[in-house]
């Protein structure tokens, strides 16, 4: 929002939320009949390019966050955090705003009357009309904008976003996005009016403004040096992703729309456009001090990723209404990702002090890791990704999620006894994971009744609690067996029952009203009783000093990560020099990751209240 917002700030369906899509319904049924009856194929062109540029949009944020996520040629390495992804969830506005001025053109102007698929003097009208009005317009346009007035009403709200990302360009108040269609609708209404307008001048238009905004902000260099020796004169004709970058930590310098022709004429350029230029594309790959490997887990969570949808991603895992529409593309999406990916990637990268840490996904479902014939194949991938690290000179390796599975590499020994020379350090964070759910335990309880597979936190936590003479309930004799193998005779006397992993309807129904679900697993349990209370998985909240936090950690709420993943990172913090890896690894020293956390300012979560 502008630090003094004007009229027509907000957009009119803004109350929709999700919802304002269902502006576009009458527009599609319409598109999709005139079709089928053969009376107007055109509308169907304006539905067609309405998707194309949101995937366009789509494909421009993924690239940019994984590019700026490796470092390679990224212009500025400051953060971004969620109050930016809130302010940018509403990118799509515009996109929706010029299909519904195309369409009521083309029913109120055109009618049923036809556009030629190509016309060259059209196409060369719109390019000059480009070049001339619309870029000088707009240069005057952008400037006027910077005066006070106009700037604390309007334009501040685009200049709350420091670090740019592609869907930035776009995110304007409502009043500001009217200008603009005004100016950049100079080209197609002239050619309309001179009878030269064509299917492919449109295309071509709003793809390459769409293109050339994206690009301009998305954070990292990408126009090679030999264009500009190849051809000198482009300097003045193409900006590039640097020059407009510093637009937006000077504010007073390179205002022109894509051609920095009209800042050298008025003398606006900045003077270390050049100078950021050449550094950007000089940046490497960072070199994190620590790695987090985590997979995906849902199908609908390739889009929760921080390289899927930036607004999706910013809030817990949850299943979207839009998500379902989406099925096929999502199927199709999934089978590439996971056929034809042989190795982890960075998606993520944060700071913490002085440590960079990157988050690197292994790209294989939940699913896969339940299948016989892929353990072998992810197990490769997993120590192909530890490898690798380790000649990168990365100092520690945490695993999440079933990337550490007891059956699949014995919680990350396996690597540890093949490799026994690694200097990067193997981490599963069990040890934090069991404290946390200790200390979740309210103080003076009598009875804890466990229900879950018998991993290693699972152990942990039994043996502290019986040694602690807080009785321990379990509910398969089985299970009372495994158990008892580990547990000395002082504290078998205490245990009773405990169950494995896939807590049950009908199990739950058998929990008391009030019943306080306290997970030690990774996933959480289905959330099927309202009179009972459910906390989440292991995790800690994460300090302020935290950097680039911008999306959830899978159903965790925000700045929220899990237990196994801040074990990790305090490992690497402390700077410890053993692994932290294997079923045979004591869960004794538990209470020095637990200080070290809380020295380091990772919090406890609080205890869920119970609401009647």
């Amino acid at each position: 929002m502008a630090s003094r917002p004007g009229f027509l700030t907000d957009w009119p369906w803004t109350p929709l939320g999700s919802f304002k899509y269902l502006l576009l319904a009458p527009l599609v049924i319409d598109s999709i009949y005139s079709y089928a009856t053969m009376r107007d194929h055109e509308k169907l062109l304006i539905v067609a390019m309405t998707v194309w540029r949101i995937v366009h949009s789509q494909v421009w944020i993924s690239l940019s966050r994984y590019q700026t996520a490796k470092g390679t040629k990224r212009i500025l390495n400051k953060s971004i955090e969620f109050d930016q992804v809130d302010r940018e969830r509403t990118w799509d506005d515009q996109v929706i705003f010029n299909s519904l001025i195309v369409y009521l053109t083309k029913v109120y102007v055109l009618g049923t009357n036809t556009l030629p698929f190509w016309r060259t003097d059209g196409l060369i009208l719109v390019a000059l009309l480009h070049a001339g009005p619309v870029e000088f317009i707009y240069y005057w346009f952008h400037r006027a904008l910077h005066h006070h007035f106009l700037y604390s009403r309007y334009h501040s709200h685009h200049h709350s976003s420091i670090v740019t990302e592609p869907i930035t360009s776009v995110v304007h108040p409502f009043a500001e996005h009217i200008g603009y269609t005004l100016i950049l609708g100079i080209p197609l209404i002239t050619t309309l009016l001179c009878g030269t307008i064509s299917v492919v001048s449109i295309i071509v238009y709003i793809t390459y403004v769409d293109f050339m905004n994206n690009m301009g902000h998305c954070n990292f260099e990408l126009i090679p040096r030999f264009l500009f020796s190849l051809l000198p004169p482009l300097k003045f004709l193409c900006y590039t992703p640097s020059f407009h970058s510093l637009h937006h930590t000077q504010f007073r310098t390179n205002y022109s729309l894509f051609m920095p022709m009209y800042d050298y004429i008025y003398g606006t350029t900045d003077e270390c456009s050049d100078s950021l230029y050449e550094t950007s594309l000089e940046k490497e790959e960072d070199k994190p001090d620590a790695i987090h490997l985590t997979h995906l887990t849902s199908v609908d969570s390739i889009y929760h990723l921080r390289l899927g949808f930036a607004s999706f991603s910013s809030h817990p895992l949850s299943s979207r209404f839009y998500l379902f529409l989406m099925k096929p593309f999502t199927l199709i999406l999934s089978f590439i990702l996971t056929s034809f990916s042989s190795r982890t990637f960075v998606f993520e990268r944060n700071r913490f002090r002085d440590l960079t840490l990157h988050t690197h996904l292994l790209p294989k479902f939940s699913s896969h890791y339940m299948s016989p014939q892929q353990k072998e194949y992810i197990n490769k991938m997993i120590e192909s990704a530890i490898l690798e690290a380790e000649k990168k000179g990365v100092k520690v390796m945490s695993l999440g999620l079933l990337n550490q599975g007891e059956e699949l590499n014995g919680y990350g020994e396996m690597y540890v006894r093949k490799h026994p020379k690694l200097k990067i350090k193997i981490v599963d964070g069990n040890s934090l994971a069991a404290k946390v759910v200790l200390h979740s335990i309210p103080v003076g309880t009598k009875e804890v009744l466990f229900r879950g597979q018998i991993t290693k936190v699972a152990r942990a936590i039994v043996f502290s609690l019986c040694q602690n003479a807080i009785k321990v309930m379990v509910l398969r004799k089985e299970e009372h067996s495994m158990l008892a193998e580990f547990l000395d005779d002082s504290c078998k006397e205490n245990l009773i029952w405990l169950v494995g992993d896939g807590l049950s309807t009908k199990e739950q129904k058998m929990a008391k009203e009030g019943t306080l679900f306290l997970p030690f697993s990774q996933f959480p349990p289905t959330n099927l009783r309202k009179d009972c209370v459910y906390h989440t998985t292991p995790a800690m909240i994460i300090p302020h000093s935290a950097q680039n936090i911008d999306s959830c950690e899978n159903w965790l709420e925000r700045r929220v990560m899990s237990a196994w993943r801040v074990g990790g990172i305090v490992h690497s913090l402390e700077g410890w020099e053993e692994h932290e890896c294997g079923l045979d690894n004591s869960i004794l020293n538990s209470h020095r990751v637990w200080e070290a956390a809380l020295l380091n300012g990772f919090q406890p979560l609080p205890l869920p209240s119970f609401e009647t």
